[in-house]
């Protein structure tokens, strides 16, 4: 099994997407990026902290690769807005890829630029690609949110959408078993 790090905004919505992949094995919402030990989530979102609003994903490469996390990170989140996802803004919210490797790290930039040169986005991807530091899951609460809350109003008009529209792109990459999320 190996680790992916990704931050593309809430990470409700980061977390429900990858936990319907095909070749995930957890998927753990949590921080990563900042200054300070065992940060809360009141104090990421402060802003004070430094750090992101991340997901940590283990993955089978012999199931799902790097470049397929990496083509899903892509695309189901806007990487050309600072530090803000829809109406969710801040530094907790930017476009971040951690490396845990120098090879991860060669994967990101180069999709970064391909992306970039191919002008898909028609403004410049900011997203931050940084080595891995460290991973703080978040609290409880925020663990599998989206399945345990998907009625809640953000989770019906933000993470459900988002949810979809990974599931009309990516259909031939989703897991099988109906019990899965």
């Amino acid at each position: 099994m190996e680790k992916a790090t990704f931050g593309s905004g809430c990470f409700w919505c980061t977390e429900a997407i990858f936990q319907r992949l095909e070749g995930v094995q957890s998927v753990v919402s949590g921080y990563s990026g900042g200054k300070r030990d065992n940060p809360t989530y009141e104090q990421i979102c402060s802003g004070a902290t430094g750090h992101a609003e991340v997901v940590q994903i283990t993955f089978d490469p012999s199931s799902v690769t790097y470049a397929e996390l990496l083509e899903v990170f892509w695309k189901t989140h806007d990487p050309t807005t600072l530090n803000r996802q829809g109406n969710d803004v801040g530094t907790q919210y930017r476009s971040v890829i951690f490396y845990h490797s120098d090879w991860q790290q060669e994967q990101a930039l180069a999709y970064k630029g391909k992306l970039d040169q191919s002008g898909a986005w028609g403004n410049p991807i900011v997203t931050e690609i940084a080595p891995f530091e460290k991973f703080y899951p978040a609290e409880n609460y925020h663990q599998d949110y989206y399945n345990q809350n998907g009625s809640q109003p953000y989770c019906s008009f933000v993470v459900a959408p988002k949810v979809e529209k990974f599931k009309s792109v990516f259909g031939h990459k989703l897991k099988k078993s109906p019990l899965t999320p």
